[in-house]
């Protein structure tokens, strides 16, 4: 009887010691997959949710070791929730690489694929099925909830559809979509726009005691207008992650200005996001206080960039000089120059947030923080 006294206290005490080591915030690593998206989320309790898993291809293994490092550096040796916003190859390309090295425990997506690739047909036929064995495989629908302890996640857009029902303390009126202007063509590309897998994105809201924040993966513009319009269904946010990379193809002022970011984090790469159309609308929004970019942004230069302490990754063979002006896209195409090489390190932006709804922006590289204090009740 005293043995078992004994194991028990120790067992205990080590549980003690484990709730005192985790912190008392949600930290939300926003990580560089040049231009792709990986966005993980780690509660007070260490439960962990990833959204998306970066680039494919040659670029798989190095997104994979860069979401590894973030997960080490949050102190959690699994993913207990996987999110794939959709099946374009920058968001679910390092799934398989990444599945390779560290348990995936539930699995999360829209649905089928409506974008025809075969590249992606082929994984979500053949190698999708095998990882999703190894756990829940849940197919997300607009309006449902996540459960992940200490935090509360809801899916407020899935398979081109938008939730019907305002979160709390939301549905007022949307004055900005008195102005909204469909795009007909994307303003990006060039080409119409249509039934792709951007407008499929699994777009979701957590919350963490006061504390908001809201990513919606490759949400075009017009669904936008179907989530914002004409009552505003999501309310006000502390933290937007910025939706498409911060490009002019998504990012309205009837999304961005009606949820009135305090702060913006684009996952940009050097010569995808940051177009100055968008720029303008991020640092128009009312109530923003800052833009953190994981890239500086060349088709921003520095008449749209935000000061070099809130960027997180640079190039390789940095140049003489940034440019000014933005740099035009390059037309797209096989003759298309590639943009600047980052294989080096490469660094994150963090979130860490307290349930008062305090959080403090960190950037890796450089070690600058800024914390965003607890606004008071009324003032948004």
């Amino acid at each position: 009887m005293r043995l078992l006294l004994c194991l028990a206290a120790i067992a205990v005490s080590a549980v003690l010691v484990s709730a005192q080591g985790r912190t008392k915030t949600l930290d939300i690593y926003v990580v560089d997959v040049e231009g792709g998206n990986a966005t993980l989320f780690v509660t007070p309790l260490g439960e962990s949710l990833l959204i998306d898993t970066g680039n494919g291809g040659a670029a798989a293994a190095r997104d994979a070791r860069r979401i590894l490092d973030a997960a080490r550096n949050a102190g959690i040796a699994r993913i207990d929730h996987l999110i794939t916003t959709h099946y374009h190859g920058d968001h679910v390309g390092g799934l398989e690489a990444l599945a390779a090295q560290i348990p995936i425990r539930h699995f999360i997506d829209h649905g089928p694929n409506v974008q025809p690739n075969a590249a992606i047909d082929t994984f979500l036929q053949k190698t999708y099925p095998e990882l999703y064995r190894r756990g829940p495989h849940t197919v997300a629908k607009a309006g449902d909830r996540i459960p992940i302890a200490g935090i509360d996640v809801r899916v407020v857009a899935s398979a081109a559809a938008a939730t019907a029902t305002p979160l709390p303390g939301a549905g007022g009126r949307n004055p900005y979509c008195a102005t909204f202007k469909p795009h007909t063509v994307n303003p990006v590309s060039g080409q119409p726009v249509g039934n792709t897998e951007d407008e499929q994105s699994v777009g979701t809201y957590v919350t963490f005691g006061s504390f908001r924040a809201l990513y919606l993966g490759d949400l075009p513009w017009n669904q936008e207008f179907e989530l914002m319009c004409p009552t505003n269904r999501i309310g006000t946010v502390d933290l937007f992650v910025v939706s498409r990379h911060g490009q002019p193809s998504s990012n309205s002022e009837a999304l961005v200005h009606a949820i009135r970011p305090r702060v913006a984090v684009i996952n940009n790469g050097t010569r995808k996001g940051g177009q100055p159309d968008a720029m303008r609308i991020l640092y128009s929004s009312p109530g923003l206080e800052d833009v953190w970019q994981i890239h500086f942004s060349l088709l921003g230069g520095q008449e749209y960039t935000v000061p070099g302490l809130f960027i997180a990754n640079g190039v390789d063979d940095q140049p003489a000089a940034m440019p000014i002006p933005p740099m035009p896209l390059p037309p797209p195409g096989p003759n298309a120059p590639p943009p600047p090489a980052h294989n080096g390190p490469a660094y994150w932006i963090k979130v860490s947030a307290q349930e008062d709804g305090t959080f403090t922006v960190t950037n890796a590289r450089n070690g600058f923080s800024k914390v965003y204090r607890r606004e008071l009740s009324g003032t948004r």
